[in-house]
């Protein structure tokens, strides 16, 4: 059937599809970056010029579906369903089918050269574990399923965004990103091991600090393990910490080249992986030259491919923090003739009810510009108990406003 209602030169029509046909319809056009109604279309358009039937579908249980169709296609339509002796909902879904079986899922975007994230702030506390753990999932999802996304409601009011991109159900679904994601934990705390459900490696086995230092007991690859396999189809995994990394910038005195020991360490497994993040301990030593060493710009790397990726909060403190670390940041620029790129700046935990300190300070961070902000994560209790069940965000609420702005975020640095 139609009704009046119009979008264009199109009328509204309203039929039936099996709920599996609509699922991949919206998944799909998702993926392609198509409007359904163009699909359906360019559907309908396809079976119509079809010289035989196809063989019928299985339409049980098929429920209401909607969209905008030029009138003069849907009564043509609707003609050749008569002279087929099939019923519209059986030609509508064998037309949704014609177009998925011609517009095939893209492939998943993988870059060139391994991107190499570092999560980083010598000041504790400001959530760089969560950023790094919430980043990767958000990186990981399956890109068969449609997830919420937006930029934090605070994050777009402060931009500008004239297109209610302040408004909290605002959102828009898009297809995961499907990378192949590498969690290391760079920090002797294991904060990030622990919050995703897994135990540090024990002191007297090998660990990270072992291959950086040179005295690896075996294959790097082997102390690698799988997050949430269900959720994450086996595209993200975890390097667990040891607390041996506490004696880290001690054994790194005496190696050779150190700031590229964490490169030679890591260099095994990069080729399994799309995206390497690097979860930094609180601290401005040896070990931090070795992680910025690591996300240098490599030849023929892209810029922004890699870098830095600054997490702070909306306060005084990360300010002091984040003017020590670029420091340093820079200093290994010059010293060593480094292109090392700003990914940009998170700003964590940010709570507008806190009031003028917070909003004057996320001010602040907007002004830099350069590194820019790429996102703003509220403080909310979702993250919270999260780390108390030991489940990632993404898996335990993955429609909370955190899980759709570290979407955005993981996409934000994507670009």
């Amino acid at each position: 059937m139609t009704s009046p209602a119009t979008r264009g030169d199109r009328e509204k029509v309203v039929s039936k599809l099996p709920l599996r046909l609509r699922q991949e319809l919206k998944v799909r056009a998702a993926q392609l970056g198509v409007d359904i109604q163009e699909a359906v279309e360019t559907g309908i358009t396809a079976w119509r010029s079809l010289g035989s039937n196809l063989s019928p579908i299985d339409t049980a249980g098929a429920e209401s579906f909607a969209t905008f169709l030029p009138a003069v296609q849907w009564a043509g339509f609707r003609s050749d369903c008569r002279d087929r002796g099939v019923s519209l909902i059986q030609g509508l879904a064998q037309s949704v089918q014609v177009w998925l079986d011609h517009h095939p899922a893209p492939a998943v975007k993988r870059p060139a050269i391994v991107r190499r994230i570092v999560v980083c702030n010598q000041k504790g506390g400001v959530g760089k574990t969560a950023i790094t753990a919430g980043a990767g999932e958000a990186l990981a999802e399956d890109p068969a399923v449609l997830m919420p996304v937006r930029v934090s409601k605070h994050f777009a009011a402060l931009l500008g965004d004239g297109e209610g991109g302040d408004d909290p159900l605002a959102l828009e679904d898009l297809p995961g990103l499907g990378q192949r994601v590498l969690l290391v934990d760079f920090d002797p705390q294991g904060h990030l091991t622990k919050q995703l459900g897994h135990q540090p490696l024990p002191i007297g086995g090998d660990s990270l600090t072992n291959h950086m230092a040179g005295d690896a007991k075996g294959e790097l690859r082997d102390l690698v393990v799988a997050i949430d396999q269900e959720r994450f189809g086996d595209r993200l995994h975890l390097l667990p910490a040891c607390t041996d990394a506490f004696l880290l910038d001690v054994r790194l005195a005496s190696v050779r080249a150190r700031e590229a020991a964490l490169e030679r360490a890591l260099t095994p497994v990069e080729a399994d992986y799309d995206v390497i993040l690097i979860d930094c301990p609180p601290s401005l030593g040896l070990s931090m030259d070795a992680a910025a060493y690591y996300g240098r710009r490599r030849t023929a790397e892209v810029p922004g491919n890699s870098g830095t990726l600054i997490v702070v909060q909306a306060e005084d403190s990360s300010a002091d923090a984040y003017d020590l670390l670029t420091s340093q940041i820079e200093d290994m620029r010059t010293d060593l003739a480094l292109e090392l790129d700003y990914l940009g700046i998170v700003v964590n935990h940010y709570d507008a009810r806190r009031g003028y300190i917070a909003t004057s300070s996320l001010q602040s961070w907007m002004d830099i510009k350069d590194p820019r902000v790429v996102g703003v994560i509220g403080d909310l209790k979702e993250q919270k108990e999260a780390v108390r069940v030991k489940r990632p965000l993404l898996s335990y609420a993955p429609r909370c406003d955190q899980s759709i702005g570290l979407r955005a975020l993981a996409r934000e640095i994507s670009k």
